[in-house]
């Protein structure tokens, strides 16, 4: 008897999912929503490959911390000048034009940093409010807490 093992297609059998994040945590949604990313909830799940489904996520901007997080966490980013280290917060990054880079940068740190890692990313979709212009593909909802997912 010949022992083989199965190897998924990249690209095969990908869905489009809707998150709505109004009042979610903001870690345990982008614990979840990087694991639909990622494919980690197919039975055919690769590690090498890009097996995973497409994620949206509306109404960014109502996300929830806990804590004292949404003042007391910041936010790091460098111009590359010598002198250049800008800090933020999560309430003036939810307070300013994008709201939406919160859950982003959250997502992408749980990503993989390789060439998958940016592949996978691009599956995200995330917007400030509760319209997105992906109905033409049939988004079901993703259960987030283990409420809804029961």
């Amino acid at each position: 008897m010949k022992m083989t093992t199965f190897y998924t297609r990249e690209g095969t059998n990908q869905e489009w999912h809707v998150v709505d994040a109004q009042d979610q945590v903001l870690g345990r949604l982008a614990t979840r929503v990087s694991s639909v990313l990622r494919g980690k909830h197919k039975p055919a799940y690769t590690p090498n490959a890009d097996v995973g489904d497409f994620v949206i996520v509306v109404n960014a901007d109502k996300v929830r911390f806990t804590g004292k997080k949404m003042t007391d966490k910041s936010y790091y980013r460098h111009s590359g000048y010598i002198g250049g280290l800008k800090e933020t917060t999560p309430e003036k990054v939810l307070g300013s034009k994008h709201p939406e880079r919160v859950i982003e940068w959250a997502v992408r740190g749980m990503l993989p940093k390789t060439r998958l890692g940016d592949r996978l990313f691009t599956k995200l979709k995330v917007y400030a409010g509760p319209d997105h212009p992906h109905q033409a593909q049939q988004p079901k909802p993703l259960a987030v807490n283990e409420k809804e997912r029961a």
